[in-house]
């Protein structure tokens, strides 16, 4: 513990540092890293302000989380409501931190030290490792101060919200009865009834469509959509003129090669750091100098930082900054590195963590032969003098297509390729071509919704392909006309009505179910049933209309059916239960319940969670 002390208050404390704890799930892990001392404020809770680069930040987190449901696919996603639920966050999470400073909920700086020290990923044989820890500090992460405010402020969080979450209180009959609902097993005989026997007799007025549409307006919704024509052109369809490599452009390649691999060559560092933390920025800069002037008379670079190094991560490994890349220590540091030549070392250099003396080596570079490279220099020139064939091809047939406003341009120019047509495309739907999200901007943008219908330039496909789009008609999202939805809501009403006459025909056999038993019943009437089966709630083998009309009957007398009805598309179900068994949640194992009990309890206390934020929202100072 001494130990780690020493580093998170010494020159380790500032550098950047990340927060690998597990974050609250009121935000995501970028929230910890806005200083909230910007003057750009979106939001003022109680005086407190919440910052855009906050609000950016979280709104990119949330982004991200999205775009991997619609895979990767930005056109998807809904901007303002993701936008609007990270504002929603960071107002429930500041309410909530403020709630707990009123509270007096905090951790103190040793409990959150001892946090930390504890973290496994910061120990070797079982003790907290100033090394693995620095090592993980260097190019990630914020100042130790922050981390300990915004650890207490997390910790202060997941303790106020742990009240609600994970103390709520749940009726064991509660349990019972939805574990009770869950078992339930009912025992189902189904029949079909067709409706187009009754459909020709149904008539359905101009009057009966319109108040129907009035009525349910929001039930003809439409998503935007447009009617594109398009060319698709591959490689494949361009033949370069000539794909051979001669020796000099091999030659060339392998020189280029050469050349890069030496710029990546990675750096081997050493440095001597002299820290202010324990002295003046004076005795920092006049001890550099004398252990500069002690490894020029002599003392090895190694010697001297086991000596005087402050850094504990490569003070021990003769200086060895374990894994250097530039920016790490900023501009003033990397400059040096750059200056210094094999074996020299470097005056005393300041940086914001102190004063530095500097080593520098290329690191050892082996480069493989021209003939060992040879074959994959000629795979790639091969490759890129077809890539260069099509990218010229592409460029011409642009200048064609821009110009005359006609993809047919370049059916006439590459054989083997046509104009293609799609109509009602959406933004959700799946199409091998258009819906990949480079085209998807292009359709489905302001231009297009103003009127724009001319020839696009060329698309990149993300899978290499071209293609060029041209919008012939757009339709914005909104409701239908009546005119555009008279056809489905006439569908719709002769449906409806068929359902009724069908049902009007058995209902006589329906009333007698409620009275007779269902043998004699079924035994006197035309009405087909099937005995389908013993099913429970959820499990997915019935079609909803026919589970939710199954599970909302009441439990039959003995030699009775509880029956009624279903509507599918084009077809009415009878729907009869002749069993309802409810012993099954007497087998129900122990540790079921219990799983069960947690999930409600889980649920119930979100549900008080979420209530409370909006009670101390409701009485909130927003600006």
């Amino acid at each position: 513990m001494e130990s780690f002390r020493k580093v998170i208050k010494g020159w380790l404390g500032k550098i950047l540092l990340v927060l690998f704890l597990t974050p609250l799930a009121l935000v995501g892990i970028e929230g910890y890293f806005s200083s909230g001392q910007s003057k750009d404020a979106v939001k003022s809770v109680n005086g407190q302000d919440i910052t855009q680069k906050e609000l950016d930040s979280l709104t990119d987190t949330f982004k991200k989380q999205y775009l991997s449901y619609v895979n990767g696919d930005e056109t998807l996603l809904n901007q303002n409501f993701i936008k609007n639920k990270a504002m929603d966050t960071l107002i429930a999470r500041t309410l909530l931190l403020q709630q707990a400073e009123k509270l007096g909920i905090s951790l103190s700086d040793t409990q959150i030290e001892q946090m930390i020290a504890q973290q496994p990923s910061f120990q070797a044989n079982g003790k907290f490792s100033e090394q693995l820890y620095s090592n993980y500090l260097q190019s990630v992460g914020m100042t130790s101060p922050a981390l300990i405010a915004n650890l207490r402020q997390d910790h202060a969080l997941k303790m106020l919200t742990a009240t609600f979450t994970d103390y709520t209180l749940v009726s064991q009959l509660d349990i019972r009865q939805i574990a009770a609902l869950q078992a339930e097993q009912r025992t189902l005989h189904l029949a079909s009834i067709q409706l187009d026997e009754y459909k020709p007799a149904v008539k359905v007025s101009a009057k009966e469509i319109a108040d129907y549409y009035a009525k349910h307006k929001n039930s003809f919704k439409q998503a935007e959509s447009v009617d594109v024509d398009y060319v698709e052109l591959t490689p494949a369809n361009i033949a370069p003129a000539s794909t051979q490599v001669t020796d000099a452009e091999l030659q060339q390649a392998y020189a280029q090669f050469v050349e890069t691999q030496k710029k990546e060559a990675k750096v081997s560092v050493k440095h001597i750091l002299i820290t202010a933390d324990t002295r003046s920025d004076a005795e920092a800069k006049k001890l550099a100098a004398d252990v500069s002037a002690k490894i020029k008379a002599g003392l090895s670079f190694a010697q001297a930082a086991a000596q005087y190094s402050d850094d504990p991560a490569s003070k021990n490994a003769g200086g060895q900054v374990a894994a250097y890349d530039k920016g790490v220590f900023g501009d003033s540091f990397d400059q040096a590195v750059s200056a210094l030549k094999v074996g020299e070392t470097s005056a005393p250099v300041k940086t914001q963590y102190g004063y530095h003396l500097i080593q520098a080596e290329s690191a050892q570079l082996k480069l493989p032969s021209f003939e060992t490279e040879k074959p994959r220099l000629m795979a790639e020139l091969q490759k890129s003098k077809t890539a260069n064939a099509f990218s010229d091809a592409v460029n011409s047939l642009n200048e064609l297509v821009v110009g005359s406003d006609d993809l047919s341009v370049i059916t006439q120019e590459v054989k083997g390729v046509q104009v293609q047509s799609v109509k009602g495309l959406t933004l959700s739907a799946q199409h091998p071509v258009l819906s990949d999200p480079a085209v998807k901007v292009k359709l489905f943008n302001e231009d297009v919704k103003s009127g724009d219908r001319n020839a696009s330039g060329n698309i990149q496909l993300t899978n290499g392909n071209v293609v060029w789009v041209k919008v012939r008609n757009h339709v914005s999202a909104g409701v239908q006309t009546l005119a555009a939805a008279t056809p489905a809501v006439k569908a719709k009403l002769i449906d409806q009505k068929a359902y009724e006459a069908a049902k009007a025909k058995i209902q006589t056999t329906l009333n007698e179910f409620k009275v007779q038993p269902a043998s004699s019943v079924v035994a006197k009437n035309k009405i087909a049933f099937v005995d389908a089966g013993v099913f429970t709630r959820s499990e997915g083998r019935l079609k909803r209309e026919i589970e939710r009309a199954a599970f909302s009957l009441n439990t039959p007398k003995a030699g009775m059916w509880s029956v009624t009805t279903a509507a599918l598309p084009g077809e009415m179900v009878v729907v009869a239960v002749s069993a309802v068994d409810k012993s099954a949640v007497d087998a129900i194992p122990a540790e079921q319940l219990q799983e069960l009990t947690k999930l409600y309890q889980q649920l119930r206390g979100q549900q008080e969670l979420d209530d409370y934020t909006q009670y101390l929202k409701a009485h909130a100072k927003l600006k």
